[in-house]
């Protein structure tokens, strides 16, 4: 087959395997390629009439080397046409992308030149379009086509991680190969073309205790006893290396801090096996009177305490709980502490993790034990009394310096300093009481009376003798006895009337009376008339035996005319042995009545004879009521 065949089975075969190639540049077929013109608006059957007359471009696949720094232009490839005699009738003219300003062409040769410095990561291939004009007309003599300059990727970039520095994180202990973060780098050279991004990771610091996945970079543990109580951070420094870690590639570090998480493998320990506190006796319950701490190594939750007093000489005593800031044991008084019934208290105490981990049991028990000696101090405590609250009794009738009671308090400390007693006067204002201060008798310094004062509250002082600021006290209670010494009386002023109709046994009124005293028994009262009032036979009076009487007419058909005013004499007597009685008057007074015993007048000239019966200001009270109605002023 000839020359011309030749060329245009090669057309044909590029027309349908070009579009085939998944690379623009289709690397099987870079030398002598022919390449078939395109025209802007051609048709195939232009492009048919191109095979037909066996023209085409002639050029190899052009590349050019990145960051090439020589002097003069880098000389890339040539353009040619196959009509192209040599003649010098072809000229060739090149555009599109860095046509001019980067590259350049011999419009005789179709040589092609790059004047300037490139990038493949800043652009990676630049598209051209190619003329071949005929010099003499001007006119195409092949259509325009359209060629790429491809730049050739070198090894010009080191991996960078983006990410860095990194922070992972591990509990102690864990078994090796674990898990603690994952580092990525990039490299920016070309992927597709040879090594130069091809990535290998390794650890250059930290790798006694971490190792490093080379193609992933998963950093991982070496070692299983790494404790976070020896060395709670760790500083690694990991390379990535590009052309697969061979000699010449390029590297980018990073660092990546390790911090090891805490987990319970430490139990607590008492720095001292013996603890001593001293305690003044005087302190009071529900007070905190010591502290102790066991230790941890480990931190949070892990470190958290339970405390417990295992003996009996504590227990009862003393209780202990966690002062949850501190994880400090505060052991709390329950009971009065006393010198001289017991002076020292000695017990153990427990301390053991609030969070355990069964992991760690193996180690050994995760709970340690101290000995605790509380020392009680003595403190000069004020006298005691044998009863804080005593409780006496004594008649009323008592003379002045009758004996009431006696008290007695006592130095609870060694030293026995004699007590002086006294009565706190705030307590008994009236001094009706005396006490002696040697004896701590107690006797009456007043009259009592019990319908004036039935109980008295005092308090009684003692105070040492050897030193008087430490001073007790005591309360006693002191209750009047009653004795019948105040004779009864009505329980109000009666004002009775009776009216002139009346008839015999006709009710006039119910009288009652009070006695201030309180016999045992309760009240029991007794009314009579004087023997001078019974025989005057106008009124009568009936003891009702619940402590009332009641007044009744002993005849009827009283006159205000022959009598306005009569007195009646009541005799009032207890039931007290010896009995008391009082003899009381009661005014009864004629009023006109109607029918139904209504009064509607009594005479005015009674008014003087009951005011007269009457205290002054009720009888004032009563003129000032009557001058006001007859507007008297």
């Amino acid at each position: 087959m000839g020359k011309m065949g030749c060329h245009t089975v090669l057309s044909v075969l590029i027309v349908f395997v070009l579009p085939l190639c998944e690379d623009l540049f289709c690397e099987a077929m870079t030398m002598n390629s022919v390449i078939l013109p395109q025209e802007s608006g051609g048709g195939a059957s232009q492009a048919l009439s191109h095979l037909r007359s066996k023209r085409s471009w002639v050029w190899n696949q052009f590349f050019v080397l990145e960051e090439h720094a020589g002097d003069e232009p880098l000389y890339v490839g040539k353009l040619h046409s196959d009509v192209d005699k040599g003649d010098g009738q072809v000229r060739y003219i090149l555009s599109g992308e860095g046509a001019v300003s980067i590259f350049t062409i011999d419009e005789n040769t179709g040589d092609i030149h790059a004047t300037k410095r490139l990038d493949r990561e800043q652009q990676a291939y630049y598209t051209l379009r190619a003329q071949a004009r005929d010099r003499n007309t001007d006119l195409l003599i092949e259509p325009e086509s359209y060629f790429i300059i491809k730049v050739q990727d070198i090894n010009d970039n080191e991996p960078t991680f983006l990410d860095g520095p990194y922070i992972g994180r591990v509990a102690e202990m864990s078994p090796v190969g674990t898990s603690v973060v994952t580092v990525v780098a990039t490299d920016p050279d070309d992927p597709t073309y040879g090594n130069s991004a091809r990535l290998v990771y390794s650890i250059i610091q930290g790798q006694q205790y971490f190792s490093v996945e080379p193609n992933t970079g998963v950093v991982r543990t070496v070692q299983a006893d790494m404790d976070r109580e020896v060395q709670d951070c760790f500083l690694l420094i990991v390379q990535a290396k590009d052309m697969i870690g061979q000699m010449g590639g390029l590297s980018g570090t990073t660092s990546v801090t390790v911090m090891l998480t805490d987990v319970n493998d430490n139990p607590p320990r008492f720095p001292h096996s013996n603890y001593q506190f001293s305690v003044p006796e005087s302190t009071l319950v529900s007070r905190v009177v010591a502290k102790i701490k066991a230790l941890d190594l480990d931190l949070g939750p892990n470190a958290e305490m339970d405390y417990r007093i295992l003996d009996k000489d504590g227990l009862g005593n003393f209780r202990i709980l966690t002062d949850p800031n501190t994880q400090e044991g505060l052991i709390i008084l329950q009971k009065t502490l006393d010198f001289e019934t017991k002076p020292n208290y000695t017990f153990r105490v427990e301390a053991s993790n609030h969070n355990v981990d069964m992991r760690f049991l193996s180690m050994g028990p995760f709970v340690d034990v101290a000995t605790v000696r509380l020392l009680v101090q003595n403190v000069d405590e004020p006298p005691v009394f044998l009863s804080p609250v005593s409780h006496m009794v004594i008649s009323e009738a008592a003379a002045v310096g009758s004996h009431v009671g006696i008290v007695s308090a006592q130095d609870p400390d060694n030293t026995k300093s004699p007590v002086r007693y006294s009565i706190d006067r705030k307590s008994d204002v009236d001094c009706y009481f005396k006490i002696d201060n040697r004896s701590g008798v107690i006797t009456t310094n007043q009259p009592l009376d019990r319908e004036i004062v039935a109980f008295h509250n005092i308090t009684v002082l003692a105070s040492e003798s050897l030193n008087v600021s430490q001073v007790g006290k005591a309360v006693v209670l002191v209750s009047l006895m009653d004795v019948n010494d105040n004779a009864p009386n009505f329980t109000i002023e009666y004002q009775m009337f009776v009216c002139e109709n009346s008839k015999p046994g006709q009710l006039i009124q119910t009288v009652s009376a009070v006695d201030r005293d309180e016999p045992e028994n309760g009240h029991h009262l007794f009314f009579s008339l004087t023997t001078e009032a019974s025989e005057k036979l106008n009124f009568t009076l009936r003891d009702n035996q619940d402590n009332t009487a009641s007044i009744l007419t002993q005849h009827g058909s009283f006159l205000q005319r022959d009598q306005l005013v009569h007195s009646l004499t009541v005799v009032i007597s207890d039931s007290g042995s010896p009995s008391l009685s009082s003899t009381n008057t009661l005014s009864i007074t004629v009023c006109d009545c109607d029918l139904n015993g209504h009064r509607r007048f009594c005479s005015q000239t009674a008014l003087p004879l009951l005011l007269v019966r009457l205290s002054s200001r009720t009888a004032a009270a009563i003129l000032t009521c009557i001058f006001t109605v007859l507007g008297i002023t």
